[in-house]
């Protein structure tokens, strides 16, 4: 759960950080509303979810799995783009220079270095298997 979080956060705020340093927009085509973009966007993080969570539920999870995971979300990321592009009566032209602007622009590049970090920090997580912080007098047990 973590993780995701996470992986939404790095998302926007990478997205964010490359909106503004090289002065673009991030989806910019004639005819695409903003729905496209969030529909890309949920998409990934469904995507990552699914590809992350067997990983998570193994007693020793493998860090390169969240490079499986990146790629995994960063292509669900261009796949729900185009497909609501399409969906949505941009036509085939406008969803794929659509696509073309996210790989070409650096968002795809943004999603999956967001994703695997996200991916790396949740395995990593599970394999220290990380409690919640207690002080030195709060007792385990619970006895008092």
């Amino acid at each position: 759960m973590l993780a995701t979080v996470l992986f939404l956060g790095f998302a926007i705020l990478g997205l964010g950080m490359l909106s503004y340093f090289a002065d673009v927009d991030i989806l910019d085509v004639p005819a695409l509303g903003q729905y496209p973009g969030v529909v890309g966007m949920l998409a990934a993080i469904v995507v990552f979810v699914v590809v992350l969570a067997p990983t998570a539920r193994m007693p020793h999870p493998a860090y390169p799995a969240s490079v499986l995971v990146a790629l995994a979300s960063a292509l669900a990321h261009l796949a729900g783009v185009w497909l609501a592009a399409l969906i949505g009566g941009a036509g085939v032209t406008a969803a794929t220079a659509a696509v073309m602007q996210l790989v070409t622009g650096g968002a795809t590049l943004v999603i999956g270095l967001a994703a695997v970090v996200a991916a790396w920090i949740g395995i990593a997580l599970r394999r220290t298997r990380a409690q919640k912080p207690q002080w030195p007098w709060e007792d385990r047990s619970g006895d008092e």
